[in-house]
């Protein structure tokens, strides 16, 4: 599977930082998370919920006519290794084509180093997020669907 190229630069990035850089990176990426639109924070009910984080996390996905993909995240600034993989996802698969962001290895993050410098719980609900982005993705090029406008 290949990694779509930002996600890739990032990935590199963080394998490459000393360990005790890891963390630090993470945080810095919580601050690259976007506001929500209009139209999810003003319908809340168009995210879906990741369970499986310990953290309140949402998410929504849209797939256009060329198959681009655009990632919407709600988590709280309360919780910033979380929210710096909402960062992370969005700086490396905002803007990438479907087959991109499908073909994106599932442990991905193992390749980060992450798995030194956060719980393996926390890891599993990145693990999550990915499963459940990439689902909407798969569906929404099923049903042919295009995001409202």
């Amino acid at each position: 599977m290949a990694t779509a190229p930002p996600l890739q630069r990032i990935v590199d990035l963080f394998g490459s930082a000393p360990k005790d850089l890891r963390l630090q990176a993470l945080l810095e990426y919580s601050r690259k998370v976007p506001p929500l639109p209009e139209k999810y924070a003003d319908h809340p009910e168009l995210l879906e919920q990741v369970p499986e984080c310990q953290t309140p996390f949402f998410l929504a996905t849209e797939v256009d006519a060329d198959e681009r993909v655009s990632l919407h995240f709600q988590v709280p600034a309360e919780a910033p290794t979380t929210r710096g993989f909402a960062g992370i996802l969005h700086s490396g698969l905002n803007g990438a084509t479907a087959a991109e962001v499908l073909d994106t290895p599932d442990d991905f993050y193992l390749k980060m180093g992450l798995g030194e410098a956060i719980s393996s719980l926390r890891l599993r609900g990145m693990g999550a997020i990915l499963w459940r982005l990439k689902r909407q993705v798969r569906d929404q090029l099923a049903a042919g669907q295009q995001p409202a406008s």
